[in-house]
């Protein structure tokens, strides 16, 4: 692991990855519960904080009114209003699995990428991080753009493949060969060993 990594835990919130939510019939939930990304994604958090790795947590929502929610465009625009995650509901509230700790950072952000008008590169470069850890779902949307965007600001990028899922298994093969040109594929145990 690299001194100066920090666990970046992206979308894990309950409107994705909790049966409960509203998106979990039609997003990641199958998939992520397949590949056991909350348990993996709980360990990468476990390790990175005996490690003293910063562990930041990046979920998307919108505004109740949803005025900051982009209804034109060809992601967002096919959700419904009434499943739309809303922040400061429990739909957009992190996973129990994997909840923040006292004092750690949760970026609240309203596109894909998580640098998008967020404070998240203010943080980073608060904390000297020069190395990005990735988790999370989906991986070919968030964590994609969080690579290709890291990588774009010299970041080094490593994506906990075993901690992040996306619809199915052969979009998420997609999406590595995609991140292998700008991040390096790896494992929890391989980048946060015990």
């Amino acid at each position: 692991m690299h001194p100066r990594s920090a666990l970046l835990v992206l979308d894990l919130i309950n409107d994705l990855v909790h049966p409960d939510g509203t998106l979990a019939a039609s997003g990641p939930l199958a998939h992520a519960t397949d590949r056991g990304v909350l348990d993996r994604a709980a360990v990468a958090v476990g390790r990175a904080r005996a490690a003293g790795v910063p562990v930041i947590y990046v979920v998307i929502g919108f505004s109740p009114d949803l005025s900051d929610f982009p209804a034109d465009s060809p992601l967002f625009g096919v959700v419904p209003d009434e499943l739309v995650p809303r922040l400061g509901t429990w739909g957009t509230q992190v996973h129990d699995a994997v909840r923040p700790a006292d004092g750690e950072p949760v970026v609240r952000k309203s596109r894909v990428s998580p640098f998008h008008g967020t404070e998240l590169a203010e943080l980073l470069e608060a904390r000297g991080v020069d190395t990005l850890l990735l988790a999370g779902v989906t991986t070919d949307l968030v964590v994609l753009s969080t690579a290709r965007e890291g990588h774009d600001r010299d970041y080094r990028i490593e994506v906990l493949e075993d901690a992040t899922a996306t619809a199915d298994q052969e979009l998420h093969e997609a999406a590595l060969s995609v991140l292998r040109r700008t991040a390096t594929i790896t494992t929890v145990e391989q980048a946060l060993p015990a």
